[in-house]
């Protein structure tokens, strides 16, 4: 059997967590909003038309700061259409995902909907058909107390008072040709930084982010970030990250190690946003907003007919179905999230609910779980206190991407105030179980209070409407904690998690 040593130092501290990093998605797209967390005929629905059977998942799973409405949808999204009286919303259509849009749903049902999962509302402002004037509108309308034309409006709607939203995103991936309003880091930059100095002249408090690439295989990724951040360095706070993966091409091999990419992307965006701070010679330091981030089979769902041009409301659109693999990758990004949380403030796991997300729903039916919902709800859970980076010295294997990717992958977590810790681990091994000692002597642990691991005999194994727990959480046997010292065995293609008090 393959071995891996790992130590924890108590002190080798990335960050305090923040429970942003721990946020998701909730975007006009497909069936996430409609059909997914609002469906006023369903039996368990509220008097605002929202599954509470969704609600209950969404607080298991943990989820903390919710990005809305989108997403490529805001781009071209009027917020006036999803306030006031329902019986007045006009249908749009929604150019970004070719289908129509009710606004039953808006600010104020879907600020009701975070009241109910306990979460923090994150807000995103068209800078794709619309401008400054629009974003100091909606953080009136928002944010503003009564007294002004529309503070008094949102008053009149039925709430008194503000929303006190934080946090601002700049647009959405404007450096897409697919955005409307798609436009280059020059012009961009300027846009954002107008409108980010104009909305902290309106509250100098807001956390305000920047758009950065869509993706760092873009021909813009690292230059366009240079750019819009000399535009907008001084009124921002975090420039945004987007990042997918999927297996291609029958590699699982190089897609079980996709967090070495992540962790590029990471780097590469830090290394750009400080060049910009000793350039601009300022003493802030930017974080990064990884505010779009998953596991998306984009290639299928690019050659098939979802999207298209019939203009439907809530069509089916990016419903991936996850296995095993996915999970553990999933576990692995997350980890890798935690690993630098120093620089990585905030993160949306993308989506929520259908599209592309651990939550799934049927029409007037069941709710469930994706293999995926499992490692996001235990590290949100289990994460408390103080990141810690282990050493870790272990084997590695070959892969075609990346190179040599080591064998195992961790991360651990130690709350002083409750004298608790964990351990998040993972194997990418396809054939064998590491057996992992773990030095957690520093950590003042005496005994293992949870020990849960996501393995199947099939990596492809899924949760599926027909069969809906075929794929759970396992004891993780024989896990033992002896004179500072935890050894696991962890399962091939398995990603585990210990809690430790």
């Amino acid at each position: 059997m393959a071995t891996a040593r790992i130590s924890i130092d108590r002190t080798n501290v990335v960050a305090t967590i923040n429970r942003r990093i721990f946020g998701s998605f909730v975007e006009h797209l497909g069936r996430c909003v409609y059909d997914g967390i609002y469906e006023p005929d369903h039996p368990t629905a509220n008097e605002d038309g929202f599954r509470l059977d969704v609600v209950e998942l969404v607080k298991e799973l943990g989820s903390t700061t919710i990005r809305y409405p989108g997403g490529n949808f805001v781009s071209g999204y009027k917020w006036e259409d999803g306030v006031g009286p329902r019986d007045r919303r006009p249908v749009r259509r929604d150019l970004a995902w070719h289908s129509l849009e009710s606004n039953q749903v808006g600010l104020e049902e879907f600020g009701r909907w975070c009241e109910l999962t306990g979460s923090e509302l994150m807000m995103a402002v068209n800078l794709g058909t619309r401008g400054i004037e629009s974003a100091l509108d909606l953080l009136e309308y928002a944010n503003g107390e009564a007294g002004t034309a529309l503070a008094d409006e949102r008053v009149r709607n039925g709430k008194a008072e503000p929303y006190d939203i934080r946090m601002w995103c700049l647009g959405n991936e404007m450096d897409g040709p697919w955005q409307v309003g798609h436009m280059s880091s020059d012009d961009y930059g300027k846009i954002a930084a107008r409108t980010a100095s104009a909305m902290k002249t309106a509250d100098p408090s807001l956390e305000l982010v920047v758009c950065g690439s869509s993706g760092s295989a873009m021909p813009t990724f690292g230059e366009w970030e240079r750019v819009v951040l000399e535009h907008s360095y001084d009124s921002v706070d975090y420039i945004s990250c987007h990042a997918y993966y999927q297996e291609r091409n029958g590699d699982l091999d190089s897609y079980l190690a996709s967090s070495l990419e992540m962790k590029y992307f990471i780097e590469t965006v830090v290394a750009t946003a400080d060049h910009v701070k000793h350039k601009l010679r300022s003493k802030k330091t930017i974080q990064l907003s990884f505010d779009e981030w998953n596991i998306w089979y984009l290639d299928e769902h690019r050659d098939s007919e979802e999207v298209n041009d019939e203009w439907r409301f809530a069509p089916r659109q990016l419903e991936d179905v996850y296995s095993v693999a996915d999970a553990v990758v999933l576990g692995n990004l997350l980890i890798t999230l935690l690993q630098n949380h120093d620089r990585v403030g905030s993160a949306s796991l993308a989506q929520l609910v259908n599209v592309i997300a651990p939550i799934m729903t049927e029409p007037g039916g069941d709710s469930w779980r994706q293999t995926t919902f499992f490692p996001f709800s235990v590290t949100s859970r289990l994460a408390r206190g103080e990141v810690l980076t282990p050493r870790i010295d272990v084997g590695t294997y070959e892969t075609a991407l990346y190179g040599a990717a080591p064998l195992v992958d961790s991360v651990a977590t130690v709350d002083a105030e409750t004298g608790t810790s964990a351990v998040f681990l993972v194997n990418r091994s396809q054939t064998e179980s590491i057996e992992v000692s773990i030095d957690v002597s520093g950590l003042g642990a005496s005994a293992i209070t949870e020990a849960v691991t996501l393995h199947d005999a099939d990596p492809y194994a899924k949760n599926t409407l027909a069969d809906q727990n075929r794929v759970g959480l396992k004891d993780l046997a024989g896990a033992s904690l002896a004179d500072g010292t935890l050894t696991v065995t962890l399962p091939p293609v398995s990603w585990s998690a210990l809690a430790l008090g």
